[in-house]
């Protein structure tokens, strides 16, 4: 049997990671600064992440969500004070695309209603629902163009208002930073506007928060730059540094019922002991903040190159835009500098997300590695 070919592959093959660094078969050391898609977030093997997964996993690893897990609740306490969302009910699942499925359909048991609003270059998974409402096209097959999906530009409020009073939306989903649709973000004025009809006509808010969440942005959450509250809130990627897990919280205003909602594996003992582990690390280590401060630095030193047009993003979640498409600067960056970095759906885009303990000396090294290979 062979692999479904499905991911055009770099010729890397790691068999190990610590803090930023990834080394290959051939003993060769990468800087991570992608994280594999965001997910490394208190970076690689951190000595405490370890050491928590293997006591679990000396007691139980998995039993089924019919059974009490205290985990789980040690989990949701500690996630709602870090986060400052303690108005918020847990669910916990597998994965990024799980999350948003759980969460579109939520939107629309409570509302008894099926469009969704979603906006241009998003991405909110490759699963049903969740992919309908992925603005792309060629990931989106005959069966997923059955959901009912209205997709809008950022700041077309116009257009926002038209649609949402139609009276048939369930939901709106919104990235408060685009990961791959290329790290564009609405502005607070149109967030505010938004979040205000939803309430007006009965809508469900969904903050997709997968990638741009969980300390990235330099706020625990990236709508929290907006000061704004969703009816629910997605999450996954870096939650698990790497253990795959993703949550869905729900306000408490959305009453629960038995069966609504289910997993086999999520929520699952070692599941809850890495989740745990990343939050008090990152509480510990103060990442968020270490994120929020090392984004001027970051910028600064990337707005001194001339060939960089443009810095988007906030706080760890980083694009850097040029005038020419970088698929093959990405790969000079992987074999001639050994330094990860990340693409998007703007071909012009390097997207940066390297776990959130690095520092002003790693910025530094990525740095001159870039302006080498731009020389």
């Amino acid at each position: 049997m062979k692999m479904f070919d499905v991911y055009p592959l770099y010729d890397v093959t790691p068999v190990s990671a610590k803090g930023n660094i990834v080394t290959d078969k051939k003993g060769k050391e990468y800087l991570d600064f992608y994280g594999g898609h965001g997910v490394i977030s208190i970076g690689h093997s951190h000595p405490y992440y370890l050491k928590k997964i293997k006591e679990q996993i000396d007691h139980i690893g998995f039993y089924s969500n019919y059974i009490k897990n205290p985990k789980q609740q040690e989990f949701a306490t500690k996630l709602g004070k870090l986060s400052g969302c303690k108005d918020y009910n847990l669910f916990l699942c597998n994965s990024g695309a799980e999350a948003n499925e759980n969460a579109l359909k939520m939107a629309s048991f409570q509302t008894g209603k099926s469009r969704v609003i979603s906006f241009a270059n998003s991405f909110h998974g490759r699963t049903s629902a969740a992919v309908a409402a992925t603005d792309n096209e060629k990931i989106n097959a005959p069966i997923n163009k059955q959901q009912k999906v209205t997709f809008l530009a950022f700041e077309d409020i116009e257009g926002f208002t038209t649609e949402i009073k139609k009276g048939d939306v369930c939901a709106v989903i919104i990235e408060a930073i685009q990961g791959i649709g290329g790290l564009d973000q609405p502005t607070t004025e149109f967030f505010e506007k938004v979040a205000q009809l939803c309430k007006e006509n009965g809508v469900i808010l969904i903050a997709d928060e997968i990638q741009c969440g969980y300390g990235r942005s330099g706020k625990f959450f990236a709508f929290q730059h907006h000061k704004i509250q969703p009816d629910i809130i997605t999450i996954a990627k870096g939650m698990g540094n790497g253990f795959p897990v993703g949550g869905v919280l729900i306000h408490e205003s959305i009453k629960a019922s038995y069966g609504v909602l289910g997993t086999t594996f999520g929520g699952n003992h070692l599941a809850c002991a890495a989740s745990i582990a990343v939050v008090e690390v990152m509480k510990k280590e103060n990442l968020v903040k270490n994120a929020a401060n090392l984004y001027e630095y970051f910028k600064a030193k990337a707005l001194a190159i001339p060939e960089v047009k443009n810095v988007k993003g906030k706080g760890l979640m980083l694009g850097l835009e040029f005038d020419f498409e970088v698929a093959e600067l990405r790969k000079n960056l992987i074999f001639n500098q050994a330094l990860f970095t990340g693409g998007a759906k703007n071909k012009h885009l390097l997207r940066i997300l390297p776990p959130l303990n690095i520092t002003k000396n790693d910025i530094d090294v990525f740095f001159d590695a870039l302006k080498a290979e731009l020389a």
